[in-house]
Parts: structure tokens; sequence; C-alpha cells
């Protein structure tokens, strides 16, 4: 059933942007409503512990589990994200830094090919950061901010923080397009309920630029009530390391519905969201996009059961990305996004790359900053890709071919999730 109405009460045009509703359940928001750690007016702390049990049915030798940008070892018990950080707010003057350790201060680095162009180590110095931005407000429209540094991007829906999200591991769309940027921004809050957001950073999910040009795009969010929400995203750039007659446009959009909300009832609230993302790569060896695009999509509904307590998501997705420029490189032998995985996983203009995923996803939340979590997660792809029970790492007897035959058994896997 629709909402009625009255179910959501819509504060005066006077209020701050966004505020005239409730929207923890949008996938990507915070669920929480209050900060235990707030100090005054001047700061909103945050503390953020992910541990996960992950278990692939494919066992593969060493236990690493590959494809997945949150999900990386199997049958052990690990921290994917500590996260400390939280708000400033003096007067017009904001910030916000949110540190990064365990797995992902390993992980998304190696994701990021930019630190290989030049010196200084980039990967090393932002390793365990992964938000760290400062700005000002000015009081225009209904506000505008100008802030600088490394922000989350949201191109793709969910949060790179797992608590905000209504699974654990993304789909393929999301784990394949950005998770934050390095650069500018502002957010333009035109109206109560329209946001304009203008990007320029330095690349594609990257800390530094893969040639001299920067990346530019924007995002417009658009919530004209409580119960829906639109979020769209563009970009532009030349993100292929050391070519910059290659260029990328990429174009994402959501939007959340939510069409329960019932507070007393068995079932107090019921959402969905749908995510098509498109993009392609020209110039430089690729004629038109016709060998280097990238065209996805992903659905979910999420149930919320007693007062919130409980809650139940179904869904999944699918991508198609021929010249694979988006697709997480493996990490055969120790590949990253700089050395490539060639020649057992290749990455050239036309190479074929199709995979979908589905799960279904159980919580329980009994406080509002915490949440156990089973979930069951099946991933298929068109070409070898994932861990067999060889593992990835070949043997060093081993002769290429048959590191290729022991890769190639990897081609599905599944498995079974439990976090908290």
């Amino acid at each position: 059933m629709w909402p009625a109405a009255n179910a959501f009460a819509e504060l005066d045009a006077a209020e701050d942007p966004f505020s005239f509703a409730d929207f923890t359940w949008i996938p990507g928001n915070s669920r929480t409503h209050t900060s235990p750690l707030t100090l005054g007016d001047v700061f909103t702390g945050e503390f953020r512990a992910d541990v996960a049990y992950h278990d692939s049915f494919a066992a593969p030798k060493g236990n690493t589990i590959v494809g997945s940008s949150e999900v990386f070892r199997h049958n052990e018990i690990q921290v994917t994200q500590l996260g400390l950080g939280g708000d400033i707010h003096i007067k017009n003057v904001q910030g916000r830094v949110m540190t990064q350790f365990g797995q992902y201060s390993m992980t998304t680095p190696r994701n990021d090919a930019s630190p290989s162009r030049g010196q200084w180590d980039l990967a090393n110095a932002y390793r365990y950061i992964s938000e760290a931005d400062g700005g000002y407000h000015f009081d225009v429209l209904k506000g505008i901010n100008l802030q600088a540094g490394i922000f989350m991007s949201y191109v793709g829906l969910w949060s790179y923080d797992n608590a905000d999200n209504w699974t654990y591991q993304p789909s393929y769309v999301s784990s394949n397009t950005p998770w934050f940027f390095n650069g500018m921004r502002a957010q333009i809050f035109v109206t109560s309920k329209l946001k304009i957001g203008p990007w320029l950073v330095n690349g594609f999910q990257a800390y530094g630029k893969f040639n001299d040009g920067f990346g530019g795009g924007g995002q417009i969010m658009w919530n004209p009530t409580g119960w829906f929400s639109f979020t769209g995203n563009q970009y532009y750039g030349t993100d292929t390391l050391g070519n910059a007659n290659r260029k990328r446009i990429h174009t994402d959009g959501s939007i959340k519905v939510k069409y329960d909300d019932n507070p007393d009832n068995f079932i107090s609230k019921a959402a969905a969201s749908f995510t098509f993302d498109a993009g392609c790569e020209w110039g430089d060896g690729v004629v038109g996009c016709d060998s280097q695009y990238f065209i996805g999509a992903m659905a979910y509904n999420r149930l919320w059961f007693s007062h919130d307590h409980f809650g139940l998501t179904t869904g999944g997705g699918a991508i198609t990305n021929p010249g694979r420029y988006l697709v997480l490189v493996p990490p055969i032998n120790g590949a990253t996004a700089s050395s490539g995985a060639a020649p057992y996983f290749t990455a050239n203009p036309g190479d074929k790359f199709t995979a979908w995923d589905m799960q279904v996803t159980a919580d329980w939340m009994p406080e509002e900053f915490i949440t156990f979590r089973l979930e069951y997660n099946h991933r298929w792809a068109s070409v070898p890709y994932f861990a067999s029970s060889g593992g990835v790492t070949p043997p060093g007897a081993a002769t290429p071919a048959r590191r290729a035959r022991r890769w190639k058994a990897g081609r599905r896997t599944c498995g079974r999730r439990k976090t908290a």
C-alpha cells in the first residue's frame, strides 16, 4: 500500500534541506538518528566497526576471495573496516574525517592505478583515510557548501560503509563504480528538496590523475516527498593510465521508493530501489563505444519487521563491460590495478565480460547502532574470474599453461556471508 497523504509530516519550507522527512530508510544513508559522541555544537563523532566472517563454497586455497570490493577472505574472521572520526561544524566552517583501518586500508588502494604515475606513493599517503575534507557554508538559497578533499561519491547507490546498506556485498554496479573522489565539490541546495552538486576531481576513484586532465561531473538529488527519492550522477574524464587520448563518460541513476510505512504493524516498513548505469570509452585504439562500454542495473526490495528491529532484503544485478575497464582486477600472483592480471585476465578493447548476482540478506537490529547480518550471495561471470579451490596464486613450479587451467576452474562461486 502507498503511504497515506499525512504519513510524513512535512515541516515549513524554512527548515534545513531534506529535514522535512525521515530518510534513514534509503540505502546508503545512515539509519541512526542521534550520535552519543556529539560534543556540544561543534563536533558530531562517529565510530564504525565492520567485523565479518565469509565462506565461499569454492573453498579457495589461500583463503582469497576474488571479484568483490567488500568481501576478501574465506573462512576467517576479519576486520573489514574500523573507522573513527566525525563532522566538525564551527559557525560556517565545515570539516569531516573518517579513518579506515583493517582490510579496506589495503584493498581500496590496490584498486587505484593512479599512484603509478609520478612519485610520493599516494596509495600509502591516503591508505588509512576514507574521508577527509574541509569546507565553508554560504547562506545562499537553502545553503551552498564548498568542500575540498576526499569525499564519498555514491555512484552506484550503495555506501562505502556497509552498515548503511541493505546488503553487505554490493552488486556489480556498485562494486565496479567509484566509492570516493579526491578533489573539490559544491553542494547547492536549490530548495529544501533539491540538491545540485558539481565536482572537479583527479579521476574515477583515484588519489591522483591518470593523465594531465581533471575529471568532472556532478550529482542531482531530488527528494520531493518522504517516500520517493531520485539520485543521478554524471562523469567525464581521461582515466586510462598514460593514455590522455582515451576519454570516458559515465551516467548513473537511482530511484528509491518507500511503499509502506506502518510502525505498529508486523511489517513496519517496505521499500524498493532500482539503479541503472551506462558509460563508455573512446579514442586511441577504441573506435566509438562498441568495444569499450559499461551497462549495468540492480534492483532490491527491503522489508522491515517489528518496529524496524528486523530486516529482509532480496535482489541482485547484472553488468556487461566489454574491454573490462571497470572490472576489478583479480589478484592473481599479487596483481593490482597498476600491474594488471594479464595473461590470465586481459583487459583489451573488446574483451568480453558479463556477470550477474543475486542475494538474500537477513538483519537483526536490536539498537540503531548495531546490525547482525546473515547473507547468501551467488555471483556468476561469463569468463574465468573467481578463485577456485586452487586459489589465486599458482604454484611456483607450474607452467603458464597449467596456471591458466588452474585459474579457469574458478569461473563460478557462491557463498554465504555472516556479518556483525
